[in-house]
Formats: C-alpha cells, structure tokens, sequence
C-alpha cells in the first residue's frame, strides 16, 4: 500500500512579468511564484529570510539562525513591516522550507543559499532540471499506470 506521503512537492505560479525595481517585492514575487507563500498571506517573513540569505551570497558568507533571524528583523524594521513571524523556532522552519525545495544548504547549523549560487542559478539547475523532471515523470507513472 502506497503512502500519501509525498517524496517531493513544488507550486509553480506564474504572475506578471517584473516590473518593480524593490528588492523585497522581486523576492516576494519569487517566492509567491515558488509557492513558498501564499497570495495574501501577511506571514511573509520567509521573503526577509531569502533576502537576508541573497545578500549572505554576494559576501559568500554563511548565517546561523540568530544572524539570519537579526538581520530578517533589520529587513522587517526598514520595510516599515510589524515583526510576525519572527521567533527563532519560525526562522528554523522557514530555513526547513528552504531546504527541502534545496535553495538552502545546511552544514554545522549554518546556512547559505546552495553553493553560494544566485537564485536563478539555484531554480534553473536543482527546481527546473532536477525536480520537476521528476515529479512530471511520476505523473506519467501514475497516468500510465490508470491506462491498464
């Protein structure tokens, strides 16, 4: 007996092509579109977490879940934003998130986004050509498999 479990999970949302020049909203819009947030959800702190993790990147500096939830707090305070979401057992799982769709890796408790690639690079090798693959194979299974 199968179970309903699932090995892997994405949400795919298209939305309209880019046009703000805010770094938040992009991130935003990235991860609305990765279905990391909901389209209305005001619980967005993963969107300070990847932002936080992007500019983490450019300086190829790894962050322990008390710098990333400091400096999410920094990103919340600058955006005029309320500080939801921000206690530490929420930045972990927010960090979970992230790894599971393997944006983020994880090595002695410190984060980087995977191989201190952009986020392009990050969707286009490990979501576009390693993960959807697979799952679009396993519905062909399942398709193939109702056709008997």
């Amino acid at each position: 007996m199968a179970k309903e479990i699932p090995l892997a999970e994405i949400t795919l949302r298209r939305y309209e092509k880019p046009y703000s020049t805010d770094k938040r909203e992009m991130v935003k819009k990235v991860c609305l579109s990765l279905g990391l947030l909901q389209p209305g959800d005001s619980r967005d702190i993963i969107v300070d977490v990847l932002m936080v993790l992007d500019e983490a990147r450019k300086e190829k500096k790894q962050l322990n879940s008390d710098e990333i939830k400091a400096r999410a707090e920094e990103s919340r305070k600058k955006h005029n934003l309320e500080l939801k979401g921000i206690a530490e057992s929420n930045i972990r799982r927010q960090l979970k998130r992230l790894r599971d769709l393997m944006i983020v890796d994880k090595k002695e408790n410190l984060y980087n986004l995977s191989e201190f690639s952009s986020l392009r690079e990050i969707f286009s090798s490990k979501i576009e050509k390693f993960l959807i693959p697979q799952c679009v194979e396993r519905v062909k299974d399942y398709l193939g498999e109702l056709e008997k």
